[in-house]
């Protein structure tokens, strides 16, 4: 054999070797047995119907470049139901296309979907997406279970479904170890969850107040959620230096809770409440948090539901309980049309909490046509600083608002928006760190105005999230052979 065709053969073999494949499957078991030889680049193709009581085990290693894919034949038309579950554990694995429908699980503790396949194996570089899960209940509304538990590093949720869960438990969940997770969650349709009764009905929570002062670093963006009134948390952040950004909340009665953890980042939200009761916007407890450009509208909600609440600390608080608040910036957002706008010294369930906020700065926030309290002190702010702050009526307290008739229109995605000529134009005052672009994302230049809108005549590059732009590719909202318990 000459040279040339020895290596005209090899490379052959090597081109053979690298083909991805596509594995056809039908049940559970079909999985298991492909697992044990999956490549970099192949695929595991879901035969589509019901998969009924399947335990769906994958263990693989893709790369970055060649992931490993489990995905639907159809996208939507692989169903499963009864007490389906799915775990998978390697590296750079996808999972797309699945419906979690007309079933749900009998045991405790455990997750319809987990990064996981056990205790020290996870996933990571993963990614789940395109896929739904409906009504997924037990027959007991007290059994706790997660919907989705995120384990590992670097894991992505996105453009996925998730509505009816009506029984106790976090809906998604990211569990932190010693390293940060770096997860991302995000451009999700997070649909209705009713009133629940009880704390643990949480559409999302970073962390568990035993890790809290460790750091996660998620991100959670471009969400929409609706009618999400499982309970008053929302979203529950338990660790440290995590992102919320850019998500749209529509009449949900809760808020986006800094419950335990510090230095967490809130930007770029809309909060709409259309005077639903026990609409909120942000709550905050513990230090260092930063919340800015965001903009709450027709928030009917008082105390901890307000549109923006402050906890009362407790000295020597326990893992478990309310940290004073420290060193919270309050920057560039707009209140408009709520009951309740900025309340302070809000008690919680620990009626020995006592501590004020301390050295919190509120600057360029812009407060107008307040249908109750504009702001409420229950307990004074200690050090607070108050610098550039407007509003169209009369507002009393430690946070200092200048009166001014401030000019804004409407427009067709139902944000307010400040008008030429507008009071709130140029009337912002310098703060560190800088906020260099608005709420649409367009630049603020020169001395910035007033509020999470910056006027401009430039094209704007984001909007309040709508329904159509988060959530699978295919039609999950008319998906048949689907029933909520």
């Amino acid at each position: 054999m000459n040279r040339a065709f020895r290596i005209t053969v090899m490379v052959f073999l090597a081109t053979v070797a690298a083909a991805a494949r596509t594995f056809h499957v039908t049940d559970a078991a079909g999985v298991k047995a492909v697992s044990r030889s999956i490549a970099p680049g192949d695929t595991l193709e879901m035969q589509n119907g019901v998969w009924m009581d399947q335990q769906i085990v994958l263990t693989a290693v893709g790369t970055e470049e060649r992931p490993v894919v489990l995905r639907a034949q159809v996208p939507g038309k692989v169903i499963l139901s009864g007490r389906s579950q799915l775990r998978f554990s390697g590296e750079y694995i996808i999972v797309e296309g699945l419906l979690f429908a007309n079933g749900g699980l009998e045991t405790k503790g455990k997750a319809v979907i987990e990064f996981r396949t056990g205790s020290d194996k996870v996933a990571n570089n993963s990614r789940l997406t395109d896929c739904a899960i409906i009504g997924y209940n037990p027959s007991d509304k007290w059994l706790d279970y997660k919907w989705v538990s995120m384990y590992g590093r670097n894991n992505r949720v996105d453009h996925n479904y998730f509505t009816g869960k009506n029984h106790q438990g976090t809906l998604l969940v990211v569990w932190l170890d010693s390293l940060p997770n770096g997860h991302r969650i995000d451009s999700n349709h997070f649909g209705p969850r009713p009133d629940h009764g009880e704390n643990g009905a949480e559409i999302i929570r970073i962390g568990t107040s035993d890790w809290s002062m460790f750091s996660s670093r998620t991100t959670v963006e471009s969400n929409y959620f609706s009618s999400c009134d499982g309970e008053v948390e929302i979203i529950s952040n338990k660790s440290c230096d995590n992102v919320y950004r850019y998500n749209t909340f529509v009449e949900c009665a809760g808020s986006l809770t800094l419950r335990h953890g510090n230095r967490a980042s809130v930007y770029g939200n809309y909060f709409f409440g259309h005077h639903k009761k026990n609409t909120g916007g942000v709550r905050v407890i513990g230090e260092d948090h930063l919340v800015y450009n965001n903009y709450f509208d027709g928030l009917d909600g008082d105390q901890q539901y307000s549109a923006l609440s402050f906890m009362l600390g407790v000295d020597g608080s326990k893992a478990n309980g309310y940290f004073q608040v420290k060193r919270a910036r309050i920057l560039f957002n707009t209140f408009i049309d709520n009951r309740n706008n900025i309340v302070t010294g809000v008690t919680g369930s620990d009626p020995s909490a006592s501590l004020s906020p301390v050295e919190c700065r509120f600057a360029n926030n812009l407060l107008l046509r307040s249908r109750g309290t504009s702001v409420r002190e229950i307990v004074p702010l200690r050090n607070a600083v108050s610098e550039g702050n407007l509003s169209d009526g009369p507002v009393t307290g430690s946070i200092l608002f200048r009166t001014a008739d401030v000019a804004v229109a409407v427009g067709r995605d139902a944000v307010w928006r400040l008008e030429k000529g507008s009071a709130a134009i140029d009337a912002a005052a310098e703060v560190y760190p800088p906020v260099n672009v608005d709420l649409d994302g367009q630049q603020r230049s020169g001395r910035p105005d007033t509020g999470a809108d910056e006027y401009s005549t430039e094209e704007m590059r984001r909007r309040p999230m709508q329904a159509g732009d988060t959530g699978p590719r295919w039609n999950y909202q008319q998906t048949t052979g689907t029933q909520q318990r």
